[in-house]
């Protein structure tokens, strides 16, 4: 039986809520606080949204749609544009290269890869970011800003489990 016309509906809005939650975040990141320095050590929450979808459901936030957001990211955060869409594409790749590792597995073993994998992402923006500005940068707000996206990590899996149980359950 062919699904009704809302039934369609229905499915593409729950197919493009990964897309929308993870938009919610970037525009989070880019939020002007009127905090000295905070700006430097913003958690990258739309890094770590990237790499949960790419292991539990990477099939609703494909290459393009990661494209589009860490694009969004570079235009409203300042950056030089595809600056965050090679980091974000890069861990994209690393996580569905490897998911058959993270996969099924407990929750400590998918925030140990996520510790890892955004090491390695942070290196590669600061990288970018040294080579873009012809001058080695400071690596202390690089590291503050990996710790606490490493501390928020747990809160927002968290979160999008719930709304992958709830919103996105498999029919």
């Amino acid at each position: 039986m062919k699904p009704s016309f809302w039934q369609r509906m229905d499915q593409l809005a729950r197919n493009l809520t990964p897309f929308g939650l993870t938009l919610i975040l970037v525009l989070a990141g880019v939020v002007p606080l009127q905090i000295e320095g905070m700006a430097r050590i913003t958690p990258l929450l739309a890094l770590a949204s990237v790499y949960h979808w790419a292991v539990y459901r990477p099939d609703l936030l494909p290459p393009g749609a990661v494209f589009a957001l860490a694009l969004v990211q570079d235009i409203l955060g300042g950056l030089p544009l595809g600056m965050s869409c090679l980091v974000y594409l890069t861990v994209q790749g690393i996580v569905v290269w490897q998911n058959r590792f993270l996969a099924g597995k407990s929750f400590l073993i998918v925030w140990m890869g996520f510790s890892l994998i955004l090491g390695a992402a942070a290196l590669q923006l600061w990288a970018l970011m040294s080579a873009f500005h012809g001058a080695v940068l400071d690596l202390h707000a690089l590291t503050y800003q990996y710790m606490v996206t490493i501390g928020f990590f747990p809160l927002l899996s968290w979160s999008l489990i719930r709304w992958q149980q709830t919103v996105l359950r498999q029919e």
